[in-house]
């Protein structure tokens, strides 16, 4: 028996094995130039973003006598964990300079002791050493060298950065309790890459963006854009936070998240709850001294329009001072736009939970993936702030004519056993495509150009997931796949 998968733009659940944007989520892409204001960008390199490459993703991790490949396999949404004292990656020699990033399972939160009203729990990674080796051979025996301590650590995820040069093997060794550690990434930080980010939010990003019924988080989507990216993320929501206490923890926020470049936040719905403006002086104030504090210490600050609720059923709604707020504070500030979570969720209440104020399960926080990385898209297309002239795989120029293909000639995906068939691709006077098909953890499986209509691909693919990305002169398309 073959399995057979059509993509399918309004795709409402899974489509066979398939998935593309969840309910509600159609055409955001389309909004990319109109919205989010190409303009701000074309031609600045202030925003422009050098590289990182990720290296570990799909290298097996030691954990003494077994390995593990779940720890590196680029889902932050599968929850294995694993609370092994001592875990060790080969990432090869070459890289002089690395980022490791880690996250751990406690219930969401980044921080457990961040605000009073609500109660989180949860173990993170403490008190550990990170060790290097040039010369070990199964991540035990060799010679070691200490390249970083981390004491006292109480978040969820972090990033830390080590010299790694002449090194190919590194190793966390806890001291302490270990809690449960979904996800290691190590990036190539040799040439001082900057697509590093942290998503600072309330419990709308603690529900969304760390929900596990999601095909692809925001970082999955830009590489599969802009196959030159792989960007680290890191997911910071915390539920029940307000301003206020962001700004009363701004010093922890800094020391724990203060070495990544980006910090996209989400930050208001708890400061306007109820529907009125009591506190939106302080909500202003606040937000300018985060903004402030971000800048002072080389972070490039990104606000979401505060996300609406559903009035039916959370019996008010975002007063709108809060979102002209936003608006002025983005352009006082000279800050990349970010996405417009209040219009979007306004229009798709249906992606909203049973309260009226939380992403559901059902496509919520899928859709705010995809819209804070049509948000951040700009920012790519401007290139590489290091080469001269920019990206010349995604310029600014080209990127302006991007534009998804037409719903009514989508291409259209089919998996039989190990091979993948995608027909429909280049209706008439398309010109040459590019059709790639991407492991989830960024390796280009496979790449063809082709003036067909049809392509397949059948180069040994492996089991698991990846994407199929398309582009010509002023099309592009990413879609997911999954191979048995």
């Amino acid at each position: 028996m073959h399995n057979y998968y059509i993509f399918n733009p309004d795709c409402q659940k899974v489509c066979g094995e398939f998935m593309e944007y969840p309910k509600g989520v159609k055409r955001v892409a389309a909004l990319l130039l109109a919205t989010f204001g190409m303009a701000v960008f074309a031609g600045n390199p202030a925003f422009a973003i050098t590289p990182n490459k990720l290296i570990s993703g799909g290298l097996k991790a030691y954990t003494g006598s077994t390995t593990t490949d779940y720890l590196t396999d680029g889902f932050l949404t599968n929850w294995k964990s694993s609370s092994e004292k001592e875990i060790a990656l080969n990432v090869g020699a070459g890289p002089k300079k690395l980022l490791i990033t880690w996250e751990s399972y406690g219930d969401c939160a980044w921080a457990t002791n961040f605000t009073n009203n609500c109660g989180h729990s949860g173990v993170a990674l403490s008190n550990f050493k990170i060790l290097t080796s040039a010369n070990s051979t199964d991540g035990t025996d060799g010679d070691w060298t200490e390249a970083a301590r981390i004491e006292n650590n109480p978040v969820m995820a972090r990033g830390v950065q080590i010299d790694f040069d002449g090194k190919s093997w590194f190793k966390f060794v806890s001291e302490g309790d270990v809690g449960k550690l979904l996800e290691i990434e190590a990036f190539d930080m040799t040439d001082g890459g900057t697509d590093t980010w942290f998503f600072m939010g309330t419990s709308l990003s603690q529900m969304g963006i760390k929900q596990q019924d999601t095909d692809s988080t925001t970082a999955q989507l830009i590489h599969a854009r802009f196959p030159d990216y792989t960007p680290a993320m890191l997911r910071g929501g915390i539920g029940c936070i307000n301003s206020t206490e962001v700004v009363a923890h701004l010093d922890e926020y800094l020391k724990y998240a203060g070495n990544v470049k980006y910090w996209a936040i989400e930050m208001g719905t708890n400061d306007a709850w109820g529907g009125g403006d009591w506190d939106l002086d302080a909500y202003v104030k606040n937000m300018q001294t985060i903004i402030d504090s971000a800048k002072a210490h080389n972070i490039t600050p990104i606000i979401a329009r505060i996300m609406a609720t559903n009035p039916e059923k959370s019996g008010w709604q975002i007063n709108q001072a809060f979102l002209d707020a936003v608006d002025k504070l983005v352009e006082d500030n000279k800050l990349p736009k970010g996405p417009d979570f209040y219009n979007y969720f306004l229009e798709h209440p249906e992606l909203l939970g049973s309260d009226g104020i939380h992403p559901n399960a059902e496509g919520g926080g899928q859709a705010m993936h995809h819209l804070w990385a049509e948000a951040l898209a700009p920012l790519y297309a401007v290139g590489d702030s290091s080469k001269s002239g920019g990206s010349k795989q995604d310029s600014t120029t080209n990127v302006r004519k991007v534009a998804r293909w037409a719903k009514d000639a989508m291409p259209q995906v089919r998996v039989q056993g190990k091979v993948i068939d995608i027909s429909n691709i280049a209706p008439a006077n398309r010109g040459v495509t590019e059709v790639s098909l991407v492991s989830a953890i960024g390796t280009v499986v496979e790449k063809i150009h082709t003036k067909s209509n049809t392509v397949r691909f059948s180069s040994n693919i492996s089991a698991g997931h990846y994407f199929v990305v398309m582009r010509n002169a002023n099309r592009y398309s990413a879609m997911k796949v999954v191979v048995r």
